[in-house]
């Protein structure tokens, strides 16, 4: 990757790291980049980190230097902006926001007219620029302007509702909205479908957002769920992109039981090009198992949503997604959204009759273990021979039912490290030793 860009967006500790005067370079850049194409708007909308304001105001700046107006949506989920940014014709989109990191890291991503994130050769052009910081500088008139659009909020929930069919009316559902992107809304959306809703960390005051909560605490939800008396429980990241499930009885819903449900139901109803989804090495084995037993199987992609993407649009594919929760539903939305992915798990709930407890059954899990190691160094583990050998040890006990992966995150300083074998016992033994490895020679700790 980049100097900057990461695999998603530009990331940092936002006034440190990504401070306002690399923000201003970041969108004035972008705006060079998209103005290309296009002399119509760019939209800018944000999470609800305290730094984000800050960041904006300087990215807005960057903007209108460039000679491009910049509407404001505030602050509104990541797929929000993907929405408007193609919907009402703009030049692209820049999203303040860090996602699932904690408050004191922000970032920003950005989406062409199309409402996809850019193409890394894009993002690259936007390097040069942002390094060079060179390009046209427009005076009197021709300066952007700043035109504040809370409103066009409001055409994204609207265009949520029209992607499915369902009646809510006498469902109960819980709802973690992290203190981030979806607090204003996600309980606004389920409500007016029919839902009776119970919301919690929807209060968002600037430093709060994914604080203890949100889908990276899938205990909250879970017990929320249960306190609430509710039917379901969803819980929310930051940036409103991924989503986490608790079912009827208690239980989890992830990422690759979502793909099941919903892909096993279009694969039986022959409305999945290829008969395949995408996912990614971090997905459970149990998710491919349980398609190629109805005749479909899964194609997998490097982690991270944008590979998933260019995966799914290599291929034709229309549904695709991470354990995490990050699902795209491609005949509905250009980027994952987690209030989406709630409406269309429960349409599929509805259209088949049944609980999502009991649609969570169409596929086994397989024991899997994911430990973060937070480094102080994460590049050079891949040369290291005492890493090397512990990797390779651990894939000899592994095979041949188990595998081990092994990657540093490209946003946060960590070293991710998940295995999956059918005896969980053996796995968390034959893990033990790469982490120790990880931990001694790249200075690290095992992160909460």
């Amino acid at each position: 990757m980049g100097k900057f860009f990461g695999t998603d967006g530009v990331r940092g500790v936002a006034n440190s790291e990504l401070t306002p005067e690399l923000a201003l370079r970041i969108g004035r850049a972008a705006a060079l980049v998209l103005g290309e194409q296009s002399k119509q708007p760019i939209v800018v909308g944000r999470d609800t980190r305290i730094s984000g304001q800050m960041l904006e105001s300087a990215v807005v700046a960057g903007v209108a230097s460039a000679g491009l107006d910049a509407l404001l949506v505030g602050v509104i989920p990541t797929p929000g902006v993907a929405f408007l940014t193609k919907s009402l014709g703009c030049a692209g989109g820049i999203v303040i926001s860090a996602s699932h990191n904690p408050l004191e890291d922000n970032g920003i991503k950005v989406f062409g007219p199309d409402g996809y994130k850019l193409s890394e050769e894009m993002e690259e052009r936007i390097e040069e620029l942002i390094a060079e910081d060179s390009g046209a500088r427009p005076i009197a008139g021709a300066v952007g302007r700043v035109v504040a659009k809370p409103e066009a909020a409001g055409l994204y929930i609207e265009n949520l509702k029209q992607q499915v069919s369902v009646d809510l009316k006498g469902l109960h559902l819980a709802v973690d909205c992290a203190n981030g992107a979806t607090s204003a809304y996600a309980a606004q959306l389920f409500s007016s479908l029919g839902a009776k809703v119970t919301a919690l960390y929807d209060q968002p005051n600037g430093t709060n957002i994914n604080h203890f909560c949100g889908s990276t605490y899938p205990e909250k939800i879970q017990s929320l769920t249960k306190e609430a008396g509710a039917d379901l429980g969803f819980a929310f990241d930051g940036d409103g992109d991924r989503i986490l499930a608790v079912d009827e009885e208690g239980g989890f819903i992830d990422g690759d039981k979502i793909l099941a449900i919903v892909g096993l139901h279009l694969l039986k109803q022959e409305r999945l090009p290829s008969r395949k989804v995408v996912a990614t090495a971090y997905s459970n084995g149990g998710l491919r198992k349980a398609f190629v037993a109805s005749g479909g199987d899964v194609l997998y992609a490097k982690p991270g949503d944008r590979y998933v993407l260019e995966t799914m649009l290599d291929t034709g594919s229309i549904l695709g997604g991470e354990q995490s929760g990050h699902i795209i539903f491609l005949e509905n939305s250009t980027t994952g959204d987690g209030m989406l992915t709630a409406l269309k798990l429960l349409e599929t709930s509805q259209i088949l009759g049944q609980a999502l407890a009991e649609l969570g059954k169409c596929m086994d899990i397989f024991p899997q273990e994911l430990v973060n190691i937070r480094v102080e160094e994460k590049n050079g583990w891949q040369e290291n021979a005492r890493i090397q050998a512990a990797i390779s040890s651990a894939q000899e006990q592994l095979a041949p039912f188990g595998r081990l992966f092994v990657r540093a995150s490209g946003t946060e300083p960590v070293i991710r490290v998940m295995g999956e074998h059918p005896d969980g016992d053996v796995l968390r033994r034959v893990l033990e030793p790469v982490v120790k490895a990880i931990e001694d020679e790249q200075g690290g700790s095992r992160a909460s």
